[in-house]
């Protein structure tokens, strides 16, 4: 596969370190890029058949650049896979239910039972989710 790793700005050098580590694992291409949630995504386009997000749902305010940016990036056929852990202390599952809320207003998504998650890494608190754009 040709892959974009992102990150902001500040985190672009780790994004480089981890590239060079796992080059041995590549047999496709990486590059690693600037996104910022609720900003332009015009060179991202056309839009990827994937995108893969892990923990992105903690921070209230970044709920509606992220989900912006998901709209601006999804075209009809494009799969995003959303893997989070499920918190229970202070305000996280009300961030949680509200970013699935208004997510819900634009795409369909289907949570993936605990039994299809890997073995190795099977845990009653991480969450995957598989989302698409409503047609």
């Amino acid at each position: 596969a040709n892959v974009t790793v992102t990150d902001l700005e500040e985190l672009q050098e780790l994004l480089m370190v981890n590239i060079e580590n796992n080059k041995h694992l590549v047999t496709g291409s990486v590059r690693a890029k600037v996104l910022k949630w609720g900003e332009d995504v015009t060179e991202f386009q056309p839009p990827p058949d994937y995108i893969l997000m892990a923990d992105c749902i903690y921070y209230e305010e970044s709920l509606e650049p992220l989900l912006k940016t998901l709209k601006d990036l999804t075209g009809p056929d494009t799969c995003v896979l959303c893997c989070y852990e499920q918190r229970t202390m202070g305000k996280n599952p009300e961030i949680e239910r509200k970013y699935f809320e208004l997510l819900q207003l634009d795409f369909e998504l289907e949570r993936i039972p605990l039994d299809k998650h890997d073995e190795e890494y099977r845990s009653e608190d991480i969450q995957i989710v598989n989302i698409h754009r409503k047609q």
